[in-house]
């Protein structure tokens, strides 16, 4: 199980369940909603969300058409995304666990439009856009 919160900690969650791959996200909007050279993400599944406190406190902003950034409305911390065609998945942003996490990044995407004063450490796999399929 893992436990996380917002910045100003009105939203509290637990996961019960794996977290899933880690992946580092570079492109333009992740940087900018996090104010950060990158956004770290694993999916979870959505069933695997326990909220325990906050759920008044939280707001969606479609960022890009079917893609949702689930935020607190007090602090601005964003704590999930979900996308309209992936309904029983949500990609949990990983600065809001409270609790450690395991494992390292499996890969690097967008990495076309990475910060120009961040060097990506690590060996994982970088591609340009999304992940080819």
């Amino acid at each position: 199980m893992h436990a996380g919160s917002c910045l100003c900690g009105a939203v509290r969650y637990e996961v019960h369940g794996e977290l899933g791959p880690i992946t580092v996200c570079h492109c333009r909007k992740c940087r900018k909603a996090n104010g950060s050279a990158f956004n770290a993400v694993a999916p979870i599944a959505r069933a695997d969300l326990r909220l325990l406190g906050g759920k008044e406190a939280l707001a969606e902003f479609e960022s890009s058409p079917g893609v949702h950034r689930v935020f607190c409305t007090g602090c601005g911390a964003q704590l999930y995304s979900r996308r309209d065609a992936m309904p029983d998945m949500l990609r949990l942003r990983l600065g809001t666990l409270d609790t450690p996490v395991e494992g390292e990044p499996i890969q690097h995407i967008f990495t076309a439009h990475k910060a120009e004063w961040y060097a990506i450490p690590g060996d994982a796999p970088q591609y340009p856009e999304h992940v080819p399929a």
